[in-house]
């Protein structure tokens, strides 16, 4: 007698940036390329363009290693439409036990969110749809009870309110203001681990640095990795960060301090102007009693 499969639902939790991944919602860049400029970055690499070969290849090397560490991966269906769709970060994102979808600020990336949410309804993933207010996942960094938000010109201050209003109770919601040039608060600043943040500081001001200097110990990345967006790094649980080659500066300050970088190139990727958390949209991850900083 054939032994029906039950599909176990999906957990969602999220309390960190740091946490053990377990499930992660990426997109594959086959319709990837540079319409609007939205940072120095993407600026750099206008003329140049998306070689997509190189990047689908650099995207999949970035899945495989995910995967070797047990991490689940889940790929939504690309859309030539949607050219930064790659950038799943943005659409949405996972603050404790709820998925929030994103009302994208960029006409550009209008839509990438019907996406995800078609996706969250096949799994039967019940989500908040915050309509109206502005906000981006890249501008959304949570640690334990307190979030950090990105005042940008994706995340507007409405936006901000609104999660307020709703977390209140749960969550302390600290608002970050920086240069806009930069788009996201993850292409200057990232927590990966209760203690030690990456910062960049010429984007921030000194308000805002002295608070998150009395909160952690700031690595401080130089121009040249900012560009290369150093901060935008991703930690995948027990200390282990996956980084860019290229910038070794990060990478052995964090090595300094006991973490084991995995070094993985999408260079191609960042020509679009996000790197490997702007790529990921994590749904699980799993607290740690063991997490050191």
């Amino acid at each position: 007698m054939a032994i029906e499969q039950i599909n176990e639902p999906y957990k969602i939790s999220c309390y960190s940036e740091y946490d053990v991944l377990k499930k992660v919602i990426l997109c594959q860049p086959q319709y990837m390329t540079i319409r609007d400029v939205i940072n120095e970055t993407q600026k750099h690499y206008k003329d140049e363009g998306i070689n997509i070969e190189k990047a689908l290849e650099q995207h999949d090397h970035f899945v495989k290693t995910l995967r070797k560490h047990k991490i689940e991966v889940i790929l939504l269906p690309y859309h030539k439409k949607y050219p930064e769709q790659v950038f799943t970060r943005d659409i949405g994102f996972t603050l404790g036990e709820t998925v929030f979808v994103a009302d994208m600020a960029s006409e550009i990336r209008g839509g990438e969110e019907n996406v995800l949410k078609v996706w969250l309804e096949d799994e039967e993933i019940s989500y908040y749809n915050i309509i109206g207010h502005q906000i981006e996942g890249g501008d959304v960094i949570i640690d334990q009870d307190r979030v950090y938000i990105g005042l940008s010109n994706r995340t507007n201050q409405e936006a901000i309110d609104h999660l307020k209003n709703l977390l209140n109770k749960q969550f302390e919601i600290i608002t970050i203001d920086f240069e806009k040039k930069y788009l996201h608060l993850d292409c200057v600043f990232n927590i990966v681990s209760p203690d030690l943040a990456l910062i960049y500081p010429p984007a921030l001001n000194p308000e805002n640095i002295e608070l998150l200097k009395s909160k952690y110990e700031l690595i401080e990345v130089t121009d040249e990795e900012e560009f290369t967006l150093g901060t935008n790094v991703l930690s995948i649980g027990d200390k282990k960060i996956i980084s860019l080659h290229v910038n070794q500066k990060v990478n052995e300050e964090l090595k300094k301090r006991g973490f084991e970088i995995i070094e993985v190139d999408i260079t191609e990727l960042i020509k679009s102007g996000g790197s490997f958390r702007c790529c990921t949209l994590p749904i699980e991850r799993k607290k740690n009693p063991n997490v050191i900083s």
